[in-house]
């Protein structure tokens, strides 16, 4: 990851930090000290995805960046973790692959699997690695990052804004035929 970048998200999860250990300690009311739920449910996912990249042992790549990367035609396996019916097959970032992981934090996988995600990306375990979901709230990109790293993947991403991310930023999108 580039270091600009790097640096970006760790102003951006300081930030959050310094705001949520501001209000925890805070008794107002935040309706009334001119925090919008907005602001409070940006903060959440904030902490949210700072967690589970602590604990996934992933970076993170932002829509931009990884557009810009898939422009440049880097050498890449994007992988979409949605359904492949309800999500994949309609719309889906071009490029990806797909492979479904549930919504809640996968701690465990069988043997067939894990298998089948190995098979999927790779015997090159240097090779960059973006995983994607639906939307920041979604945590099924987080088990695809977080399984990379737990089967030996050493380059690998998150990217937060999912599909819906990338298409309200007007990006294209590919279909499955």
């Amino acid at each position: 990851m580039r270091k600009g970048t790097l640096f970006l998200w760790l102003v951006v999860v300081v930030a959050s930090l310094a705001l949520v250990s501001g209000c925890a300690n805070s008794k107002a009311d935040p309706k009334k000290v001119g925090v919008s739920e907005a602001n409070v449910q940006a903060e959440f996912l904030a902490m949210k995805a700072a967690g589970e990249k602590e604990r996934g042992g992933y970076e993170l790549m932002s829509l931009e960046e990884l557009k810009t990367k898939l422009d440049a035609k880097e050498d890449m396996l994007v992988v979409d973790t949605m359904p492949y019916e309800a999500s994949y097959k309609k719309q889906h970032i071009p490029t990806a692959v797909q492979f479904e992981f549930p919504i809640p934090e996968m701690n465990t996988m069988d043997d067939g699997t894990e298998q089948q995600y190995r098979d999927l990306l790779g015997p090159d375990k240097d090779k960059m690695i973006v995983a994607y979901c639906g939307f920041v709230k979604c945590g099924r990109s987080h088990n695809g990052a977080m399984w990379a790293v737990k089967l030996g993947y050493t380059n690998v991403y998150r990217c937060l804004g999912g599909i819906r991310g990338w298409k309200e930023a007007g990006y294209p999108v590919g279909v499955a035929q």
